[in-house]
């Protein structure tokens, strides 16, 4: 309730055209102002602070998990096969990406002593594997989906390792994200909001054209926004960059010299997102379809600015921050402090620990350990660092 009282404390009171500020920017100031009167911030339920995407997330296991219905699972080759017997973790011996089982591996390695017996089926590939009309609906953990998939959301094996690799500044990942906190907690402090750069900026490679207009705004209007297309894995030429040579890629420390900050999603949810909003920067967050696990605590024009998917909101947005910067550095300041404050590495692991002790209570039988299963112990972890 102080969170919201002292948000309400710094907003206009903007009603109608007569009301504070410029009229053509009501429409956003009462967005700003009423997202902000009904934010609130909830105690913690069950040791964590998303509880409630656990609950909704393991609700269609309500009546239990069978040893019958983990064998669908199995047979579906869906995901990696992890067991947890006597406080011993074992696996499967074949896993499609070894690094990103190392950053699952590492939390589930931590929590042992904690964790009772169970099986779980962890899906490390990009995209969700339940989709809602699955029937029965199948116990399989993906770490994003979109509302028409029932997987169960981890926390992204890139909080640890096996992050995106954008050769030749992360050849093996983003990096840990505690260590990635710090180094960004400094380039923040390199550039507060009075020193950064006023405009939109972004680099990254063309994972869909959801993000040409932003490119082309930035080729028709670089007062506004500083936008270029990198080489991916699938460039062959200069047409997968629009007709220009590929930019260099640039550290994520580097996009906190700028003001705006844009977040696309990427073949599922994007890594970078929690990123960009440690720099302090304004984030624009395009389009809501694809989640994590922390998403639904993070409030538009609370936290950051949404545009739509189409962006053809995107000029009259850029101008509207340039011309309201006063109500804009506050919602950086917010998400900054959000994520600074709550998605910690710690806030990780007590999500890892609440969620599988709720999701253990779901099985029915007795685990019995596979033939052939491996134990996985912290020295036979693949480390990227």
């Amino acid at each position: 309730m102080l969170g919201v009282l002292l948000i309400g404390l710094f907003l206009p009171q903007v009603l109608s055209e007569g009301g504070t500020g410029d009229s053509r920017w009501v429409r956003y100031l009462n967005h700003i102002r009423r997202a902000a009167q009904s934010h609130s911030t909830p105690d913690s339920q069950n040791g964590t602070f998303y509880y409630r995407v656990l609950q909704e997330d393991l609700a269609p296991f309500g009546s239990g998990i069978s040893r019958d219905l983990m064998q669908k699972v199995l047979s579906r080759k869906l995901g990696t096969h992890y067991q947890i017997i006597n406080h011993r973790l074992y696996r499967e011996e074949e896993c499609m990406f070894p690094a990103r089982c190392s950053g699952v591996e590492h939390f589930l390695l931590e929590l042992l002593p904690d964790l009772p017996d169970m099986d779980l089926v962890v899906n490390v590939r990009d995209y969700p594997q339940v989709p809602r009309w699955m029937d029965p609906v199948i116990p399989i953990f993906s770490f994003s989906k979109t509302s028409d998939y029932n997987d169960i959301m981890y926390p992204a094996w890139t909080f640890w390792e096996g992050g995106p690799a954008v050769w030749p500044i992360y050849p093996t990942g983003l990096g840990r994200w505690d260590l990635m906190r710090e180094e960004l907690k400094k380039a923040a402090d390199l550039w507060p909001w009075e020193k950064k750069i006023p405009k939109g900026y972004f680099r990254g490679s063309r994972t869909s054209p959801e993000r040409d207009p932003l490119i082309l705004l930035s080729r028709e209007s670089p007062d506004l926004v500083d936008a270029e297309y990198t080489k991916n894995q699938a460039w062959k030429s200069e047409r997968d960059t629009l007709g220009r040579p590929p930019a260099k890629e640039v550290p994520l420390v580097d996009h906190c010299a700028y003001r705006y900050l844009f977040n696309f999603r990427g073949v599922a949810a994007s890594f970078r997102l929690k990123h960009l909003f440690l720099c302090g920067s304004l984030v624009f967050h395009v389009g809501d379809d694809w989640l994590e696990f922390f998403y639904h605590r993070l409030e538009p024009w609370v936290h950051y600015v949404p545009v739509s998917p189409d962006l053809a909101d995107l000029r009259e947005l850029l101008q509207f921050v340039s011309e309201n910067d006063e109500e804009v550095k506050r919602i950086a300041e917010r998400g900054h402090t959000f994520i600074r404050q709550f998605l910690r590495m710690a806030d990780v692991s007590q999500y890892w620990r609440s969620l599988l002790a709720q999701y253990s209570q779901l099985l029915q039988y007795r685990v019995r350990k596979g033939k052939d299963y491996r134990e996985v112990t912290g020295g036979s972890r693949h480390s990227e660092l």
